[in-house]
């Protein structure tokens, strides 16, 4: 499960819409170093002057690398991560995570950093198994 939902959230879902900002929480909660990888990247690309911001250093675990997966595999955790830190996510190899601007899709950095040819320059072979 990728998540730990309270009854209350649960029961906020089955009635209707749900604040975006009680979603978010659930996301803090339940994915913490997901979600604190993509915060620490927000903060790095507002204080730097760089086109984006990336993490290129392994989760320390199976279990944090789990966290970094589902969240990024969500379209829902994904776009609330976006919206809620005014970023564009961009991901490779199951660990490096970037922040961009979310008026830099489609621009050429974001489109070479999401690129096949991208992707496939990020191989190596101990990221055959994440």
């Amino acid at each position: 499960m990728s998540l730990d939902v309270s009854p209350q959230l649960l029961a906020e879902a089955e009635k209707g819409a749900v604040r975006e900002e009680d979603f978010v929480e659930t996301v803090r909660t339940s994915l913490p170093y997901a979600y604190d990888l993509v915060a620490r990247l927000a903060v790095e690309l507002r204080g730097g002057t760089a086109e984006f911001a990336d993490n290129q250093t392994p989760p320390p675990s199976e279990r944090e690398r789990g966290q970094l997966l589902r969240a990024l595999s969500s379209d829902a955790i994904r776009g609330s991560l976006e919206r809620h830190f005014g970023v564009a996510l961009a991901f490779q190899n199951c660990h490096r995570v970037a922040v961009f601007p979310p008026q830099a899709r489609g621009s050429e950095t974001y489109t070479r950093f999401t690129s096949t040819r991208a992707q496939i320059l990020n191989q190596s072979p101990e990221f055959r198994d994440c």
